[in-house]
């Protein structure tokens, strides 16, 4: 139970600090309403299911020393760019009516947005290995492992629908009407800004 409360209370955290995946759960969210956010939704947390059947699998690619990871970080940097991008180049652009069911193609173009945006987060790699590294450490059960999983896939899903039902629901969206190109542009900006610390950090790790 001291574990399982460690890893739940760890996951947490770490899901509320604001990363690529919140800015375009938000962005969807004001943008087209919950339902238009649910395809983003479902696949963040299908890319931090991989991330976690990668990492308590021992995949050595996660190895933030490893070859293969930094042109994955590298990738994630460049997607980063092109998603900041796109918000500040339709910034102001969308309709706040929401679209009827989102759509089958809509959906689809969101689980897939969704999913390139978590997989190419390297911070989202690096978590599920400093986990998986504490829960080895400890002889951790591969049953308990396969819980833990589980529940962190469950607390994913949960979490973003959350934030996808707060910010995307119809009395907020009026009241943020306004304000949407505004935040369309603070996302995209801040997309960037994480590209480059992200370029950065890469960097430094290099030298």
């Amino acid at each position: 139970m001291q574990d399982f409360l460690f890893i739940a209370a760890a996951h947490f955290l770490a899901l509320l600090s604001p990363g690529p995946d919140f800015f375009l759960i938000a962005r969807s969210a004001l943008a087209q309403g919950w339902r238009g956010a649910v395809g983003a939704c479902v696949g963040i947390t299908l890319a931090n299911g991989v991330f976690i059947v990668a990492a308590f699998g021992g995949l050595s690619v996660l190895q933030a020393d490893s070859k293969t990871f930094v042109m994955v970080q590298l990738a994630g940097c460049g997607y980063l760019f092109y998603l900041g991008w796109l918000f500040l180049r339709h910034a102001g652009k969308g309709s706040l009516e929401a679209v009827s069911a989102a759509g089958k193609a809509h959906w689809r173009g969101g689980v897939v947005m969704g999913f390139v945006c978590a997989i190419l987060n390297p911070k989202n790699a690096l978590f599920y290995v400093s986990l998986a590294t504490v829960l080895a450490s400890r002889q951790t059960s591969h049953g308990a492992m396969v819980a833990y999983g589980a529940w962190m896939v469950f607390a994913v899903l949960t979490w973003d629908m959350a934030v996808a039902l707060t910010i995307g629901s119809a009395t907020l969206r009026q009241r943020f009407a306004r304000a949407l190109p505004l935040l369309e542009r603070l996302s995209g900006v801040m997309l960037i800004v994480l590209a480059v610390a992200l370029l950065a950090n890469i960097a430094s790790s290099s030298v």
